[in-house]
């Protein structure tokens, strides 16, 4: 394995959003194809015409466009082993189902749903396979000239593959190790229908995986019962050689670690479980996504990779090539991993530290904007850099924020209760003309003179400074005090004193 190109896949269904856990497998995916200068293939598996859902498609490439996990061909990228959407290789899967048929490996099925459904009331658990097929309708059962009939006439059908029992499957897991399965367990699974004139995945993603190359097929635990199959197709058509690695990787599971994550927990809980705002064309249902929840990409894909591997450090934050230099398949867990979304929102705040203060000024000035102010972008700059550290989320801030640009229309009256005294007015009337007659108005310019005042007159300075904060904000929030009246300048300063001293007396 060592001499082939690393060749990898992301092959999503376009049945809706993605979810998370499908942006994990991508990532994980993007990782290890980038650390061993290989290939990410994105193929569009469509097989299921019934379940395809307009928009879907899109979605998923604007999902990873975001996010910055960046494909190297398929579907919208181009590349030399086209066509990567599955409902246009229909001809090709064609030739691999006759193959298979014809070297005895797989037959002809006839029988109808109300067939199979009182089949399965007559036997408990009733399975398709070697102990069954010969009583069903199918070419194990029937004349060679029976069955040309049939698909003459039109008559549906399908291909199923033939398991013979009493054989071990075994699996060379990269993340589980040796994995062995006995075919006595596995039925002979569907892998063509003539009714769309499509394969199931099973077939389908055998031939791609094959035809494209691919060397290692890094995808979701929910896919290790199907693995003995895909092994067992591999030998079928003669290509267990070349068959690619297989890692399953953990499911992400519930908050409360039970279970696999679902959208209801994100709407129990209010956190996103798409990567972008979903519109159902169906239901016209709309869900959250992690990008209009004011998540940056960064934090996403950081928070994502560490759900079910670890680089063995205590190193937390990683940009995406770092993770690349870090990551290690064989490290994944082979246990689930609990989803905290709590953790994801400490992701973005980290990363919102990460970053300048002009960047998160450029996202907040236009919140500021909407808010119907006009300010520099020198102002909306300060503020950020005097509370950004206090916020999850860039469009928090706002709420936080909105004093330094707006005056209080009114005083919280549990701090008016708590922090203005009946002697307060009178302190804050002569603190006014203490700052009044300040010509340098920067923090250095104001502290040390109303620190001497407060000192001279024996005032508490928690008094004094309660008060003051009141006065300017409205509340008992935000930075220190001369940071406030810095920004706001001496009339704006006064000018909020005053009206706080005529209003709360």
């Amino acid at each position: 394995m060592a001499e082939r190109n690393v060749r990898v896949r992301f092959a999503p269904s376009p049945t809706g959003p993605l979810h998370i856990g499908g942006v994990r497998t991508a990532l994980y995916n993007y990782l290890f194809a980038r650390q061993h200068g290989g290939k990410l293939i994105f193929r569009i598996e469509d097989t299921d015409s019934n379940r395809f859902v307009p928009g879907a498609e899109d979605y998923i490439l604007d999902s990873f466009h975001w996010l910055g996990i960046k494909f190297d061909e398929g579907v919208s990228f181009g590349g030399e082993h086209g066509p990567y959407r599955q409902s246009e290789r229909r001809d090709i899967y064609k030739k691999y189902v006759n193959q298979l048929l014809d070297a005895g490996k797989a037959y002809i099925a006839f029988d109808t749903p109300e067939e199979l459904d009182a089949k399965r009331q007559e036997i408990e658990n009733f399975q398709y396979d070697a102990h069954t097929r010969l009583q069903m309708r199918n070419s194990l059962t029937m004349s060679k000239e029976e069955v040309e009939t049939l698909i003459e006439d039109g008559q549906q059908y399908v291909v199923r593959f033939k398991i013979e029992p009493g054989e071990e499957v075994h699996i060379k897991d990269m993340i589980r190790g040796d994995v062995c399965i006995k075919t006595d367990i596995l039925d002979d699974k569907v892998l063509f229908k003539s009714a769309d004139e499509l394969p199931t995945y099973h077939l389908a993603n055998i031939v791609d995986d094959h035809l494209m190359e691919i060397s290692h097929v890094i995808r979701g635990e929910e896919w290790l019962p199907s693995a003995p199959l895909h092994v067992l197709l591999y030998r079928a058509f003669g290509w267990e050689d070349s068959m690619p690695r297989f890692a399953h990787l953990p499911l992400l599971l519930k908050p409360e670690g039970k279970g696999k994550l679902s959208k209801r927990d994100g709407d129990r809980l209010g956190f996103p479980v798409f990567p972008l705002e979903w519109h159902d064309p169906k239901t016209g249902e709309v869900s959250s996504g992690y990008r209009e929840s004011g998540y940056f990409p960064e934090a996403v894909v950081n928070f994502l990779a560490l759900l079910g591997w670890n680089p063995g450090t205590e190193q937390e934050l990683f940009l995406l090539d770092e993770l690349v230099q870090a990551f290690d398949i064989t490290k994944c867990s082979k246990s689930g991993a609990k989803f905290d979304y709590k953790k994801g929102i400490w992701f973005n705040h980290e990363y919102i530290l990460r970053k300048s203060d002009d960047e998160i000024a450029q996202l907040f000035a236009p919140i500021v904007a909407n808010n119907g102010v006009e300010a520099t972008m020198e102002q909306v700059t300060q503020v950020v850099h005097m509370m950004k550290d206090r916020v999850d989320f860039v469009k928090e801030l706002w709420d936080l924020c909105s004093f330094f640009f707006i005056a209080p229309t009114s005083y919280d009256e549990k701090t008016v209760k708590k922090r203005w005294k009946e002697y307060s007015a009178q302190q804050m009337s002569e603190l006014a003309d203490v700052l009044e007659g300040i010509d340098d108005f920067s923090i250095e310019g104001q502290e040390p003179v109303v620190m001497k005042w407060v000192e001279d007159k024996d005032y508490k300075l928690g008094d004094i400074m309660n008060a003051f904060r009141l006065t300017l904000v409205g509340i008992g929030k935000g930075p220190g005090m001369f940071d406030i009246s810095a920004f706001l300048g001496k009339e704006e300063t006064l000018k909020r004193m005053r009206k706080a001293i005529e209003v709360l007396g």
